[in-house]
């Protein structure tokens, strides 16, 4: 019986963890390297991610330094960082200095709306799971391997471990909006 609900454990945390990628993502008026490091740059050939690139750094709060490993590389790095609309790009000398501008009332909003999009998309997968487990428990008992009184203990188990995830979802999705609204 806690088998089922047991087994969904690795599918709800990888959507946790798909969760806080996407937040790396959502800037927030503050330098953050997840703004950056999945950036796919033109060069050798190829794409490939910013971060098999270059050293990634912040060296303030609202600064990010980029300096590639080969410097021959610093015209793609800055062509691609400045596909990005709302990146300022400063190229040096052997790096890229990236400047994240103050956020304003209405970037603030759409990015909040935003991050409510995500945070509802990662329920919607774990309500998905629930509905999956529950289906096998209901199966397991009309096929006779699950007691009805290990059917409604089950059910209690699965409701908690949501509950659980659904709180952390919630937890984090509230740390970013705060971040977003007071940086």
């Amino acid at each position: 019986m806690l088998e089922l609900v047991n087994k969904i454990k690795p599918e709800l945390d990888e959507s946790i963890e798909y969760f806080k990628r996407e937040l790396l993502a959502i800037r927030s008026g503050r330098a953050n390297i997840g703004l950056v490091e999945d950036i796919e740059v033109e060069c050798y050939n190829s794409k490939m991610p910013l971060k098999q690139l270059a050293a990634i750094r912040m060296p303030e709060p609202r600064q990010i330094v980029i300096q590639p490993w080969d410097k021959q590389i610093l015209p793609q790095i800055e062509k691609a960082l400045s596909s990005q609309s709302n990146l300022t790009v400063h190229p040096e000398e052997d790096a890229i200095r990236v400047i994240i501008p103050p956020l304003d009332e209405e970037e603030r909003l759409n990015l909040v709306k935003k991050l409510n999009e995500k945070a509802e998309e990662v329920r919607v997968a774990i309500r998905n799971h629930r509905e999956k487990v529950w289906r096998e428990i209901q199966e397991e008992t009309q096929e006779g391997r699950l007691r009805e009184d290990d059917k409604f203990r089950a059910k209690k188990e699965l409701e908690k471990l949501i509950d659980e995830y659904n709180q952390n979802l919630e937890e984090l999705r509230k740390r970013k909006e705060e971040e977003i609204m007071t940086v």
